[in-house]
């Protein structure tokens, strides 16, 4: 799926001026003129960011805000507005928002801002990915070869960790081999890796 910048403004000419703005840049756009449309088209996990009016019929700009993060608490909402005041700014950004622009703003701080708030949420998932990954090779350890994972990364000798879960060496050994395997790690130093990187290593 593509990055998207999703303008939701009710002023026909605000939303065009904006989509010519960033094509001029390569970044493509899809426009909305209330919230409540650009909810209907809207999902977790989409790529790229939304800009948004505060003040619009029906929904306002800071209720469509709330409802995107009730969806996706980490999207990229920027908030353009002309009739903004501190304590509106203060709400938006206790309340997520990635930043907070009046008009008249400069185009290229727009655009960097957009910028920074795309390739920010692209990490953030690209991090989530992994997790996940990670996540799903771990789960698949029985609860056995977690325990004799718990004592490898503590640094404990076979010989101890088949007196500690009392079941023999050879079958410590066998455990060993098989969350290697299910892991896809050879060495001890990549197990150790791997586990840092999944938030799976035991405090001493």
């Amino acid at each position: 799926m593509k990055t998207c910048v999703y303008i939701v403004d009710d002023d026909k000419q605000v939303r065009e001026s904006l989509e010519w703005l960033l094509e001029s840049i390569q970044l493509p756009t899809k426009l909305f003129e209330n919230g409540q449309d650009f909810l209907d088209n809207f999902s977790a996990g989409l790529p790229g960011c939304v800009i948004l009016d505060v003040r619009m019929p029906g929904m306002n700009g800071m209720d469509l805000h709330k409802s995107i993060k009730a969806i996706d608490e980490h999207f990229p909402v920027i908030i353009v507005t002309g009739h903004a005041d501190v304590p509106m700014a203060l709400r938006a950004m206790k309340e997520g928002a990635f930043d907070f622009i009046e008009k008249p703003y400069n185009d290229q701080h727009l655009l960097e801002r957009i910028q920074v708030a795309i390739h920010q949420y692209d990490d953030l998932q690209k991090k989530q990915s992994k997790g996940q990954a990670l996540n799903s090779l771990f789960n698949q350890l029985s609860k056995r070869e977690e325990q004799v994972l718990s004592e490898v990364l503590q640094g404990v000798p076979n010989k101890l960790i088949a007196k500690n879960l009392c079941i023999s060496i050879k079958t410590v050994e066998a455990h060993r081999s098989n969350l290697m395997t299910k892991l896809e790690v050879k060495t001890i130093t990549e197990l150790v890796r791997l586990s840092i990187e999944a938030g799976r290593c035991p405090n001493r």
